[in-house]
């Protein structure tokens, strides 16, 4: 596909956005930019396609509207074909251990002297400057989970062991931030014509969304303990409940009037040990806490977890179904807001449902035109918008510059 054939519409149109990470953090700060109608042109390795190729459909999922070209961006031509890609780049997002394009001889500065108003975003595990038996340590999504302190929170109580929580959370957390510091950054770039880079470690974004969690812990020494369905480590009636049917309900109960109205469904108004008002009941509670965890636990199980869901939302107390995925694609809510569309994907042709271009905008909305490409693509189309003629780009197929 070239730029010209590509349809115009969301508040991105006119950014050209390239990538050369893989896996997910990356692409989908890419994606976003895309879902908005940048031109992103994501650079896939000539060595090895991205591993997310044979993960399902994730690579159709997360790399929807982009252009691809496979790559030997090490090779000298390969370089070439990089640094006048990017001298029409608004903004490169990269994925790779800290201080890799300094060690290629591609630093901050070098692709300032290529394009003085690049904003360069480089995703790692550990960030770029630090200690550098970190800087260059490899990383996923669990780890950065690990050494940021979130994942010790996750699970059920001790003795049970932590766990990383799904699908690849920080892997999307990473990108939401990654996108959003590179969006900033243009901003300015854009008023200033001078260029930005940003270091997006994977495991800072995990310590950044850790509320009192982290301030308890970094000031009053106070290790948050894991407390699975339970919303706190105190509160008597667990958050999750299953029910007469196999499935399960969330609730999220606090507060005088909430209680009110909860003990009079479960039957218990009236009853001496919830006379005086309160807006919890905690474990320490007595018989107080013993008797409505019992009519909890007897209520639900004698109805559907939607009946419940139901019931609850009907006095507003606060409560969802845990959904499935068959129940999302049923729900009323989901097919009201369109939150699923359909794309085709070339690699299996075939449409496939997934998630639409969240969240909506009203007045230059987003649009899904493509699904994640073929690997290789785009490679003519590119090439060729940069100036390559066919001679060249035939001697870049012969000598594994570019691959298909």
């Amino acid at each position: 596909m070239k730029h010209s054939e590509m349809p115009v519409f969301g508040n991105m149109q006119g950014v050209r956005v390239v990538g050369t990470g893989t896996s997910i953090a990356g692409p989908v700060a890419c994606s976003l930019f895309a879902e908005q109608g940048a031109d992103v042109i994501q650079i896939e390795s000539t060595k090895a396609k991205d591993m997310v190729r044979s993960i399902g459909d994730i690579w159709s999922a997360e790399h929807r509207n982009n252009r691809t070209i496979a790559l030997n961006i090490r090779s000298q031509e390969g370089e070439e074909v990089l640094r006048r890609l990017l001298k029409e780049t608004d903004i490169l997002i990269e994925g790779s251990k800290g201080g890799t394009w300094d060690r290629w001889g591609l630093s901050d500065e070098v692709l300032w002297e290529i394009k003085p108003d690049l904003v360069i975003v480089h995703i790692s595990g550990y960030g770029q400057t630090g200690d550098p038996e970190y800087v260059n340590r490899g990383s996923y999504d669990p780890i950065g989970q690990a050494f940021s302190g979130f994942m010790v929170v996750q699970g059920e109580p001790a003795p049970r062991p932590p766990v990383p929580v799904k699908p690849y959370t920080c892997d999307y957390i990473t990108a939401v931030f990654a996108s959003w510091s590179a969006a900033v950054a243009l901003f300015r770039a854009r008023q200033t014509g001078k260029g930005e880079s940003v270091d997006v470690a994977q495991y800072e974004v995990m310590v950044r969304i850790q509320a009192d969690y982290l301030t308890n812990g970094l000031n009053y020494g106070i290790q948050a303990p894991r407390m699975g369905i339970y919303g706190n480590s105190v509160c008597a009636l667990p958050n999750v409940q299953i029910c007469g049917d196999g499935n399960y309900v969330m609730t999220a109960i606090g507060g005088v009037s909430n209680f009110v109205k909860l003990e009079k469904l479960l039957g218990l108004e009236g009853d001496p040990d919830f006379a005086e008002p309160h807006a919890v009941i905690n474990k320490s509670d007595g018989p107080r806490a013993e008797k409505i965890v019992e009519a909890m636990n007897k209520y639900c199980m004698a109805r559907t977890a939607e009946q419940v869901n139901d019931e609850f939302n009907a006095l507003k107390l606060p409560c969802s179904v845990i959904m499935t995925y068959e129940m999302m694609k049923r729900n009323s809510h989901y097919q009201a807001r369109g939150t699923f569309t359909t794309w085709h994907d070339d690699n299996k042709d075939k449409d496939l449902m997934g998630v639409n271009c969240i969240p909506f905008f009203k007045n230059n909305p987003s649009q899904i035109f493509r699904g994640g490409p073929v690997y290789g693509a785009d490679n003519e189309d590119i090439l060729s918008e940069l100036g390559f003629g066919e001679a060249e780009i035939a001697d870049m197929y012969a000598k594994e510059v570019i691959k298909k």
